[in-house]
C-alpha cells in the first residue's frame, strides 16, 4: 500500500465483502469475453497516448488526492483517450464517453448479480444527487446481459433516482477495459477528464458519497 494511503474501516469491510463473495463463490466478479462489437474498433485509438500527453501532471495530482475512502484509485499512467469508449444511453441509442466531453466523468462498470457493485450503488446516486452538474457526471453503465428489466428494477427497489441507466448487454465495455489492463472484476470504476483522457482508475467498490471522494472528484475536475 502506499505511504499515506492507509486503509480504513469501510475499506477493511469492503475488501472483507470481496473476500467473502470469492471464497464462497456465491457471485462470480469476473465476467467472460463475447463478441466484438462497438468497442473492437477503438482498441487503435486507446493506444494513441500522445493525445493525452498534456494530463500526466493532472492524472498524478488526481493520484495523489486518493485517500481514505478513495484509496484504491491509481493514476494512469500514461493517461490514455477513452472517448471512443461506446455503450447504450438511457434512450437505448449507442453513445460513446465522447459524448460528455466538457465534462469530468466518473464511470463505473456494474451488474445486478455483483454484490459488491450492488452495495456501492446508493453511495454513486448520492454522488450524483450532490455533486452532478455540467461539469461533472457518474456515468453508470450496467453489464448485464439480456433485456433491461434487472438494472431498471434494481434502480426501483433502490430508490436510485439520481443515476441515468448506462447500458452495455453486451459486456464490450468490461472486456475492452480487461484488454487494456484497467479491469480486473466488478465494480470498475474510472475518473475520465473533460478531454476524454483516462485520469485514474480503481478495481472494487468504494465509497463514493464519502468526503475522500468528493475531494477526488473536486481535484480531477479543477
Amino acid at each position: 500500500m502506499a505511504e499515506g494511503k492507509k486503509s480504513s474501516p469501510v475499506a477493511r469491510l469492503t475488501a472483507a465483502v470481496i473476500a467473502v463473495v470469492l471464497i464462497t463463490g456465491g457471485i462470480a466478479l469476473y465476467v467472460t469475453e463475447r463478441g466484438s462489437g462497438n468497442n473492437a474498433a477503438i482498441t487503435a485509438s486507446l493506444g494513441d497516448k500522445g493525445q493525452c500527453s498534456g494530463d500526466v501532471a493532472k492524472a498524478k495530482a488526481v493520484g495523489a488526492a486518493a485517500t481514505g475512502q478513495v484509496a484504491a484509485m491509481s493514476p494512469a499512467d500514461p493517461p490514455v483517450p477513452l472517448s471512443g469508449l461506446a455503450f447504450n444511453g438511457p434512450d437505448g441509442k449507442p453513445t460513446t464517453l465522447g459524448a460528455f466531453k466538457g465534462k469530468t466523468v466518473l464511470l463505473n462498470v456494474w451488474a445486478t448479480w455483483c454484490a459488491p457493485c450492488r452495495a456501492e450503488m446508493p453511495e454513486l446516486d448520492k454522488l450524483q444527487a450532490e455533486k452532478g452538474n455540467p461539469d461533472f457526471q457518474v456515468v453508470a453503465v450496467n453489464v448485464d446481459t439480456g433485456s433491461d428489466e434487472k438494472p431498471k428494477k434494481f434502480f426501483s427497489e433502490t430508490g436510485v433516482k439520481s443515476l441515468k441507466l448506462y447500458r452495455d448487454d453486451t459486456l464490450e465495455v468490461f472486456n475492452h477495459l480487461k484488454k487494456q489492463g484497467l479491469a480486473l472484476g466488478l465494480p470498475v470504476s474510472l475518473i475520465v477528464g473533460k478531454d476524454g483522457c483516462l485520469l485514474a482508475h480503481m478495481n472494487g467498490p468504494a465509497a463514493w458519497a464519502s468526503e475522500d471522494a468528493r475531494h477526488l472528484i473536486a481535484v480531477a475536475g479543477s
